[in-house]
């Protein structure tokens, strides 16, 4: 672990003096970049120096207990000496969790895509307490959300909503909620009183840069159409909602919220390589045989992850058996303890992982 950490402490060091360069300030892209590795590597060598100043600590301690012949010193000295090997053993503890490798995408923005799935017109007033739920979850982390695309139910909700959001670790956060997600209540539009089962299914997909994922813009098919709202009504008649087909794949993206045929372009192409990269992302992965994918990470799209039991107020991640009786907080935003709780089980896993490596 110790030569990892000094590894890094070089590294930092090495970033630290090219952030100071000419050539790195003058250039937005590379400066940005290694600001952010700046950032990420001055918490681990922060957190490495005190572990040292312990370990010196600890080893004049030992010297002392060597040469020193007056009792009281000595079991001053113990007592210290047992105190640094507590403040070592929770520094240990503290470095082995950030030398995790972290999912390269984690720090990245993200579009999240929420379909309404078995349940017909339930399913989409469902959808729609999702997107309620995540904006509101957005609000609370200080998030910007964007609406790019859109489809109402005919009773309200939505058959499909796509957003994008962005801020700080939104993809490290946000990526836990992919999958199919459950209710359990009384539609409104029931009116036996039974209590009918419904779905919708989420996906964070990272948002992708054009460094990140390279379209041949001669394989994208672009289509521009009047922007729909309500009940199909056209929201301008000008053509600036924009549809886009990349060719090889047959993936299509489209954005309909801006005014400007520009600005949907833009947004459209994001979601496009997004897509693209998801689908590339998943056929790299069985090709490398991932045989065993993680119980909380894989991000699949048909995996069922949660009920919310209306009648009950209980919601139940079934990746972790963890349930609560908050509904009301929960679909108010307050999904902070279930995704911390997946943040620990995901890297449970990759230290697991990392010591049967070895």
């Amino acid at each position: 672990m110790i030569d990892k950490l000094e590894e890094i402490k070089e590294r930092f060091e090495n970033v630290s003096q090219q952030l100071v360069q000419p050539n790195v300030v003058s250039d937005m892209k590379a400066y940005a970049r290694l600001n952010k590795e700046y950032k990420e590597l001055e918490k681990i060598v922060l957190q490495y120096n005190s572990y040292r100043n312990i370990l010196d600590n600890i080893e004049n301690t030992k010297n002392l207990l060597s040469t020193e012949k007056d009792p009281e010193f000595r079991e001053m000295a113990k007592e210290e000496l047992e105190d640094f090997m507590k403040k070592k053993e929770i520094n240990e503890d503290v470095l082995k969790k950030m030398l995790i490798p972290k999912d390269p995408n984690d720090s990245k923005n993200v579009i999240v895509e929420i379909r309404a799935g078995a349940g017909g017109d339930e399913a989409a007033i469902f959808a729609g307490d999702l997107y309620r739920m995540y904006m509101r979850f957005a609000e609370k982390m200080q998030w910007n959300v964007s609406l790019i695309d859109y489809t109402e139910g005919t009773s309200g909700g939505y058959k499909e909503i796509i957003m994008n959001i962005s801020g700080e670790d939104v993809y490290g956060k946000m990526k836990f909620e992919s999958g199919v997600h459950r209710v359990q209540r009384v539609p409104t539009t029931e009116t036996q009183g039974r209590v009918h089962t419904s779905a919708s299914s989420v996906a964070v997909l990272p948002e992708m840069e054009d460094v990140d994922v390279e379209i041949n813009m001669s394989d994208v098919k672009k289509e521009t159409y009047c922007s729909s709202g309500p009940g199909g009504q056209s929201v301008n008649t000008t053509y600036s909602a924009v549809r886009l087909t990349h060719i090889p794949t047959g993936i299509v993206a489209q954005c309909q919220d801006q005014k400007s045929q520009i600005k949907n372009f833009e947004k459209a192409l994001n979601v496009l390589r997004s897509r693209i990269y998801e689908v590339e992302l998943k056929k790299h992965n069985e090709e490398v045989g991932a045989a065993r994918k993680s119980m909380v990470g894989s991000g699949d799209r048909s995996d069922k992850i949660r009920t919310y039991n209306f009648p009950q107020s209980r919601v139940t991640d079934h990746r972790i058996n963890h349930t609560v009786y908050n509904l009301p907080a929960i679909m108010d935003g307050s999904i902070e303890d279930f995704i911390e709780k997946l943040r620990i089980a995901e890297n449970a896993e990759k230290l697991k992982e990392g010591s049967e490596a070895v």
